[in-house]
């Protein structure tokens, strides 16, 4: 069993910046392609990004070039740093892990959610 905390949201202007960590206890960490996904009301949840252990990092094209997906095994720790902030990117972002390494962009691939994280981005 794993455990996810996802923590960083809150409320930023357009232009701005956010840092999203999810925290991770219980099954070993390591071994796991961890992602990141967002829903917005009314809409499906979308991939938004994902990492192998070998932090080899795969992105949605909406996110390209302004997200950033990393992870420190050590600290059992993935995060999104977001920056160039769009409106659009306002959702709720849940953390998300595999029992396999192989990283996926379809969230029923992946066995474990944390409970989300609101972000807001004001016009």
């Amino acid at each position: 069993q794993v455990q996810l905390v996802e923590s960083g949201g809150g409320l930023v202007q357009a232009g701005g910046s956010l840092r999203l960590s999810c925290a991770a206890s219980g099954r070993t960490f390591s071994s796991s392609a961890m992602g990141w996904f967002r829903q917005a009301p009314g809409k499906e949840r979308e991939f938004v990004a994902a990492i192998t252990w070998i932090s080899l990092a795969y992105y949605d094209d909406s996110v390209k070039g302004r997200f950033t997906i990393s992870r420190d095994n050590a600290k059992n720790t993935v995060y999104l740093q977001m920056n160039s902030l769009k409106p659009e990117d306002t959702a709720v972002y849940y953390c998300a892990a595999r029992r396999s390494d192989a990283w996926s962009m379809y969230s029923n691939w992946y066995d474990y959610w944390g409970q989300g994280t609101q972000v807001t981005v004001s016009s």
